[in-house]
């Protein structure tokens, strides 16, 4: 392991079974960060991660978590500290998504989605910050998506709960960046091997100006760069392949 970054530092990764949270849970894990692998349902294929973590030398360990509820965030919290240590790295990277029209989305599937799209996120930010602010150091990074800016083509329900996490990202940030903490979110768009794909990938690579969808490696390159970077915060910072130029 290339231990440059954050030795002896605790980052949890929400959704890191997979995709983007699986190639951020490798890359912090060779910046030395102990990772605390989160999944929802597939307790395989974090394990996979974290094995691949410590097979490199890293440390890692997974937790469970589901996020729709109100209670989970802080449970998630406790059980993740009591095992590695005080959480440096959030990365609130979980999400859902149902590719639906606005008369197929009810109240139901509507409040589902943000709690776990936008109130796990908040949840989670408003736990671990007592701690960074005594220790006067933290990252805190939210995945938004494109979605956020221009509505998308996933849903009414996710647009809403992404743009949120951009006015959340804002607010927490303003108040604790001289403490030491940094407070960001990224913005992607169309990502391979993820479950957020809102259709065929070979005609959704025609609508991106690079002319191909990204990789999760990709986002998780601009991700570290972020979390390593103290005078980076209050940004939305979107990886798109030049879909949102701004």
């Amino acid at each position: 392991m290339d231990d440059t970054g954050f030795r002896g530092r605790v980052a949890l990764v929400t959704g890191g079974s997979g995709g983007i949270g699986a190639a951020l849970s490798a890359r912090l894990a060779r910046e030395g960060a102990a990772v605390a692998v989160h999944y929802a349902t597939n307790r395989e294929a974090a394990e996979r991660v974290a094995h691949e973590i410590v097979g490199e030398g890293g440390r890692a360990a997974v937790f469970a978590a589901d996020l729709r509820d109100a209670e989970a965030p802080e449970r998630l919290i406790d059980e993740v500290e009591r095992a590695l240590g005080p959480i440096d790295l959030l990365a609130a990277n979980a999400g859902m998504a149902t590719v639906r029209s606005i008369d197929e989305l009810d109240a139901a599937a509507f409040d589902e989605s943000l709690a776990v799209n936008l109130r796990a996120p908040f949840l989670l930010a408003r736990r671990v910050l007592p701690g960074m602010l005594e220790r006067r150091y933290g990252r805190i990074l939210f995945t938004s998506s494109v979605a956020g800016f221009i509505g998308g083509r996933i849903s009414a329900d996710y647009a809403s709960a992404k743009a949120g996490l951009h006015g959340l990202t804002h607010f927490i940030a303003g108040r604790v960046a001289r403490d030491g903490i940094t407070v960001n979110a990224i913005a992607p768009a169309l990502i391979e091997d993820t479950a957020m794909l809102p259709g065929n990938p070979a005609e959704l690579a025609t609508l991106v100006p690079v002319g191909r969808l990204g990789k999760p490696s990709e986002v998780a390159d601009l991700a570290l760069a972020i979390l390593r970077n103290g005078y980076i915060t209050s940004q939305v910072v979107s990886i798109d392949g030049g879909l949102y130029p701004h």
